[in-house]
């Protein structure tokens, strides 16, 4: 009878599903743990002496644990899921929180909680629930004034921009204020407080970068160099845009491009890069295509609802799904400066993945054909 149960209950999941946007994400799931050896089997072999499988290993569990994560977050009601939003997004506003006092160093940027068995960014896991508490408070009835509504969905960016900064993050800063404005739009506010937001933004960060250089020279030397190669070191952004030109259409090979080799943190942040250099631009424009499509759906089933809060998640989400994927893009292909942002599904990181499974789950949610919402 149990066994029966399950199957009926399957059966419902899988017939309410998008099935193209959940096959998206596990081909997306599936390249990120093809790439991740390619990309991190010198490193763990030749540079630290480990065995070849060391990082795909455990790019092998946190994959499985995504896909759980996924799973889990597409399957429940979607009543109960928008009831966690709140205690959720405390809880890994606390763990923010807890990042400058009890976070570990690395490189000059202060972004970890050290949990023994791994590191966890808990701005990864936070920029889903983020754009879901933006949301809450922009369709929340008790707040007649709209204004009201758009003045604390602010508060609630600058509390976590503050944080970002403090780190410093700035890269993760961009990409939520500009998702911040995407899904605040959507919700129909004017074109008049955009502007004046980004002008305060504006404002507001060359105030920051100006008042503590020491924090923040990192910034305004990749901002110089960006305008001016000439004035800095401009070493992993010309090293990736020669590994994307030395693939060519076709690319060098599994396991003969040498970006990975030479620029830290590839497997991470130029993940795209190491992609076109050994797979060729062919493979980079079709990961593009699938993000692109994900979104498409996502738009589609935006339009199709009639659920305000449905809504301007799904909107939101997709903005926050595109914005990291095309900020990583224009950082590999030195459109944009230097930031460390990771590929979401296809970068090396427990963090990122996990991440990502959660912006994946709530997005199958969000789209299932038959929805039970209670406010």
């Amino acid at each position: 009878m149990l066994k029966n149960l399950f199957k009926f209950e399957f059966n419902v999941y899988w017939r309410n599903i998008d099935k193209n946007i959940l096959i998206g994400f596990f081909i997306l799931f599936f390249l990120g743990l093809f790439f991740s050896f390619s990309s991190t089997s010198s490193l763990a072999g030749e540079r630290l002496n480990k065995t070849y499988y060391f990082f795909f290993s455990k790019h092998l569990i946190f994959t499985v644990l995504a896909l759980f994560i996924m799973f889990i977050i597409s399957a429940v009601e979607t009543s109960l899921l928008k009831k966690t939003i709140v205690p959720f997004f405390i809880l890994f506003f606390i763990l923010l929180f807890l990042v400058p006092i009890i976070g570990i160093e690395v490189k000059g940027a202060k972004r970890w909680l050290d949990l023994y068995f791994f590191r966890l960014q808990p701005i990864e896991l936070l920029k889903p629930f983020f754009i879901l508490a933006t949301v809450k408070i922009l369709t929340l009835n008790k707040f007649q004034n709209s204004k009201i509504r758009y003045l604390f969905s602010f508060l609630l960016l600058t509390s976590v921009i503050i944080l970002l900064i403090d780190q410093p993050d700035l890269g993760q800063s961009i990409l939520l204020i500009g998702s911040w404005i995407a899904t605040v739009f959507i919700s129909g506010v004017s074109l008049s407080f955009i502007l004046s937001f980004f002008l305060i933004f504006i404002f507001f960060i060359s105030f920051i970068l100006f008042l503590m250089p020491e924090k923040f020279g990192y910034v305004i030397n990749r901002l110089v160099t960006f305008l001016d190669p000439n004035k800095g070191d401009n070493f992993q952004s010309i090293k990736a845009l020669d590994a994307i030109k030395q693939g060519g259409l076709k690319g060098q090979g599994m396991g003969e491009g040498i970006l990975k080799d030479k620029v830290p943190e590839a497997h991470t942040d130029y993940i795209i890069a190491i992609i076109s250099e050994e797979f060729g631009s062919i493979a980079s424009i079709l990961i593009i295509t699938i993000f692109l499509y994900i979104a498409f759906r996502i738009i589609k089933n935006c339009i199709l609802k009639n659920d305000e809060f449905l809504k301007f998640s799904l909107c939101g989400l997709a903005s926050l799904l595109i914005f990291q994927t095309f900020i990583h893009i224009g950082v590999n292909t030195a459109l944009l400066p230097t930031t460390g942002m990771t590929l979401p599904f296809l970068s090396y990181g427990g963090s990122s993945l996990i991440g990502s499974a959660i912006l994946a789950g709530v997005i199958l949610n969000y789209t299932k054909i038959k929805l039970d919402i209670d406010d």
